[in-house]
């Protein structure tokens, strides 16, 4: 952050009550799932929330007041004093058009997302979606749980703000952009009217000296494949086929590591992640085998710096929307793994439309990712023809979100044009 913009932005802390700071940690230890103890969190939050804002007010008027659409209650606050609000939703605009017409399709469909299995889905603005690519709240938990329900609110409380920001950039996903403006049809039931929708990103870190198109075509074909196993590989099963698939691939690549967790309930990732023991969980021999080419990095790795480097010619991401923004920006082809959340869905958009992905096969249900599919998808990528025009299109995105908050870029025109709008309505 600048100096200048440190003068300019000031921080306030929400103190946390003794009973808030354990809430969601202590969902594991009581069964509960995290994502109600979550919801519980931001309503008791407000209290404060709205103590700030009006203590704030008395000296400057609050003019406008940005949320995160993720945070559910925070909205009934502004709401309360009459103040402007405006979300902020962090993922791309394919989700948030998907989660626009969950609550509908939800409503209008007897049987559950779960029953509906691989049957497509036809939403406005994205391709036809699985059912089974829906968030997993909606697959594992029934629609009167408070789990669900949260989910569900989550989804309706978007189009109840005054406008709203995405973190993307509108060349990526013109489609899904496009079904956002407010004269679309089709993301509310009849009678609901879609606030304006600004797409102002890619909002992603920029490295010292950033990646460019020329700096990383300069030293000829990248070399190395990036891979995480933060999460997908909850069992020593999963780390061993990773393992030989890199191995066989040919390829150097970065491995970044952590211990097999529990998967008996949906709260343990919430718990720190345990320094691994690599002999006990890797083949025996695989680092001395591939001590020349392969590097294997415990817990953790800077990834944006990873991403830039000039070497890295893949990504094996799980398609969280902050990974696929950095994977862009570096422009690096991504090997698509996703787990949960909005991954799946971001994983359709991102092989379907964008193309700058190619999928692995057998993570589907918790499935097993075989040796052979690591292989052949990362021989693909930084071998074959077909990854050679996946590695052009994510090239061209790299360019296009480059030129986005540039003078004139379309994301700096769509966020100026999101002040005037606030602005006008701060003065009604």
């Amino acid at each position: 952050m600048s100096s200048a913009i440190e003068r300019a932005v000031s921080f306030h802390w929400l103190r946390a009550t003794s009973t808030s700071r354990c809430s969601i940690a202590q969902a594991s230890v009581d069964g509960e799932h995290y994502l109600v103890r979550y919801f519980s969190l931001i309503r008791r939050t407000n209290a404060q929330f709205r103590d700030l804002l009006r203590s704030t007010g008395a000296t400057v008027p609050v003019g406008i007041v940005v949320i995160d659409t993720f945070c559910l209650h925070a909205l009934d606050v502004p709401r309360e004093l009459s103040v402007p609000a405006y979300g902020f939703f962090p993922c791309g605009a394919a989700a948030l058009a998907i989660h626009l017409q969950l609550p509908s399709i939800q409503e209008k469909n007897r049987a559950s997302f779960a029953e509906l299995g691989d049957t497509p889905l036809e939403l406005t603005g994205v391709p036809p979606l699985p059912a089974s690519h829906v968030s997993q709240l909606m697959l594992l938990y029934p629609a009167e749980s408070k789990v669900c329900e949260g989910f569900t609110n989550i989804c309706k409380s978007i189009a109840e703000y005054d406008a709203v920001m995405v973190n993307t950039f509108e060349s990526l996903e013109s489609r899904a952009a496009g079904a956002l403006r407010k004269d679309s049809t089709g993301l509310l039931p009849a009678g609901h009217v879609l606030p304006p929708m600004y797409c102002v990103g890619p909002l992603v870190k920029r490295g010292d000296g950033g990646t460019t198109a020329a700096s990383r075509g300069s030293t000829g074909n990248p070399t190395a494949a990036s891979c995480s196993s933060a999460s997908e590989a909850r069992r020593q099963e999963q780390l061993r086929e990773i393992a030989a698939g890199l191995e066989n691939s040919g390829h150097r690549f970065l491995w970044v590591v952590q211990a097999p967790r529990r998967i008996d309930h949906p709260n343990t990732f919430l718990d720190p992640p345990i320094d691994p023991d690599l002999d006990a969980l890797l083949p025996k021999g695989f680092l001395e085998r591939t001590s020349g080419r392969g590097v294997v990095v415990k817990l953790w790795a800077p990834q944006g710096d990873v991403l830039r480097h000039r070497a890295t010619g893949a990504f094996v991401t799980h398609c969280g929307w902050n990974s696929v923004l950095e994977g862009i920006a570096a422009g690096v082809p991504m090997l698509c793994w996703p787990l949960y959340a909005e991954q799946m869905m971001n994983k359709v958009v991102m092989v379907e439309e964008m193309g700058v992905a190619v999928e692995m096969v057998g993570w589907q249900r918790g499935g097993l990712v075989a040796a052979e599919e690591v292989e052949a998808k990362v021989r693909l990528v930084m071998e074959s023809e077909a990854g050679g025009k996946v590695r052009a299109r994510v090239t061209e995105h790299m360019a296009a979100a480059a030129l986005a908050w540039a003078h004139d870029g379309a994301s700096r025109a769509a966020f100026a044009r999101f002040l005037s709008y606030a602005e006008i309505r701060r003065r009604r």
